[in-house]
C-alpha cells in the first residue's frame, strides 16, 4: 500500500516528484552529474491538515515546498491539486491556469527581512495578490488589509498601512507575511521554517497565531522545519526526508513516539531533554550526510545505517510502505527486525 492512496479528502497528491539540478559547467562536460535534491516522492495531504516536512538541512525540503507552490519547475512527476473542476496538475499547468493556481496556493518564506519589497508600504504589500487577482475596488482592498492585520495582531491596523518594512520587528514582519499569505483565503499554504529567524520571544506567538489562523479559516498547511518540536506543536503528521527522499511518515505522536526508520531515531536522540539525570542511548549511525551528486539506486541512508546489509546495497532504495496497518509508513527493508533497537 502506498501512502498517497488518493480519496476525496486529499487536496494534494505528490506522484513521483523530483527535482534535478546540473552539478558539471563547462565546455566539455558531458551533462550527466546532477545533484538529487528531491526524487521521486509519493504524498498526499488531506483538506484543512498541517503536515510537517522535517529533516537537517540540505534535505530537500524548501525544494518540495518551492515545487509544490510551483516557484521551480519539476524534473519528472507530478502535484495534482484537487479543485471543484477537477485534478489540477501543478507541474503541468498552463499559463491560463497559473492565476487561479496562485489564488489557491500560497507561501511564507523563511526570512521576513528579505521576502518583502522595502520600497512597499504594508498596505501595499498585503494588497498585492488582491490587485494581481483583480479582486474588490480600492476601498474593499483597504477594508480586507486592515482586518487581515487586525486578525494577525498587529493593531490598531491603521497605525501599520503606511509604514515600511524596515519600521517593524522581524515579528511584525513575518505576521505582515502571514496576512499577505491569506489574504486572498487561499486553500493551501507552505510556510517554510517561518519562525526560525524569530527571536525565541516571539516564536511561540507566531506559531500560536499561524495555527489559530489554519483552524479558523480552515486552510491546509505544508509546514517547513528542522526542529521536531515546532513540529509536535503545530502539526497532524510529520514526513521525514533524508537526502531527497521521505524516509517516514505518519500521524505526529505515532511517529515520535514510535520511530522505525533508523534515521527518525538519530533525529529524536538529539532532541535536547530538560531532565539533567535522563539519560538517553545514542544512535548508532555513522559518518556524515552524503552528497546527492548522481546518488547509487540504493537505500540513500545505506551508508550510515547501523542495519545495512548486502540486500540494502543490492536493491533500490526501499517504498514506503504501511506493513502494519497503522497508516505509519517507512522506507526500510529492515525495521521490523529492529523494533527493539
Amino acid at each position: 500500500m502506498s501512502e498517497n492512496g488518493k480519496n476525496t479528502d486529499t487536496l494534494i497528491e505528490v506522484k513521483d516528484l523530483s527535482k534535478l539540478y546540473p552539478a558539471d559547467s563547462g565546455l566539455f562536460s558531458g551533462g550527466d552529474t546532477f545533484i538529487h535534491a528531491v526524487s521521486g516522492l509519493n504524498f498526499s495531504i488531506k483538506r484543512g491538515e498541517s503536515v510537517g516536512l522535517v529533516g537537517e538541512s540540505g534535505c530537500g525540503k524548501t525544494t518540495t515546498g518551492k515545487l509544490l507552490t510551483r516557484l521551480i519547475e519539476p524534473t519528472e512527476g507530478s502535484i495534482l491539486l484537487n479543485t471543484e473542476s477537477g485534478d489540477m496538475d501543478i507541474a503541468t499547468m498552463t499559463s491560463k491556469e497559473t492565476k487561479d493556481f496562485r489564488r489557491r496556493v500560497q507561501m511564507i518564506f523563511q526570512d521576513p527581512y528579505e521576502s518583502m519589497n522595502p520600497r512597499l508600504t504594508i498596505y501595499d504589500t498585503v494588497a498585492e495578490p488582491l490587485d494581481v487577482q483583480g479582486i474588490g475596488n480600492i476601498s474593499e482592498r483597504q477594508a480586507r488589509v486592515s482586518e487581515l492585520l487586525q486578525t494577525v495582531g498587529l493593531t490598531p491596523a491603521s497605525s501599520f498601512l503606511f509604514r515600511y518594512p524596515h519600521e517593524l520587528s522581524g515579528g511584525q514582519r513575518q505576521r505582515v507575511a502571514i496576512a499577505r499569505a491569506l489574504v486572498i483565503e487561499p486553500d493551501f499554504i507552505v510556510a517554510d521554517e517561518p519562525t526560525s529567524m524569530l527571536d525565541v520571544s516571539v516564536r511561540t506567538g507566531v506559531m500560536k497565531l499561524m495555527q489559530d489562523l489554519a483552524e479558523r479559516l480552515e486552510v491546509t498547511t505544508l509546514y517547513i522545519t528542522h526542529d521536531l518540536a515546532v513540529a509536535r506543536y503545530m502539526c497532524d503528521r510529520i514526513a521525514v526526508m533524508y537526502l531527497g527522499k521521505i524516509v517516514e511518515i505518519g500521524e505526529t505522536e505515532e511517529v515520535l513516539q514510535n520511530p522505525r526508520h533508523p534515521y527518525t531515531k538519530a533525529l529524536l536522540s538529539a532532541v535536547p531533554i530538560p531532565d539533567p539525570t535522563y539519560k538517553r542511548e545514542a544512535v548508532d549511525i555513522k559518518g556524515g550526510v552524503s552528497k546527492p551528486i548522481n546518488p547509487p539506486a540504493r537505500c540513500r541512508f545505506y551508508p550510515r545505517c547501523p542495519w545495512a546489509d548486502d540486500y540494502c546495497e543490492s536493491h533500490d532504495h526501499p517504498p514506503l510502505e504501511d506493513k502494519s496497518g497503522d497508516i505509519h509508513f517507512t522506507s526500510c527493508y529492515h525495521w521490523e527486525d529492529n523494533l527493539e533497537k
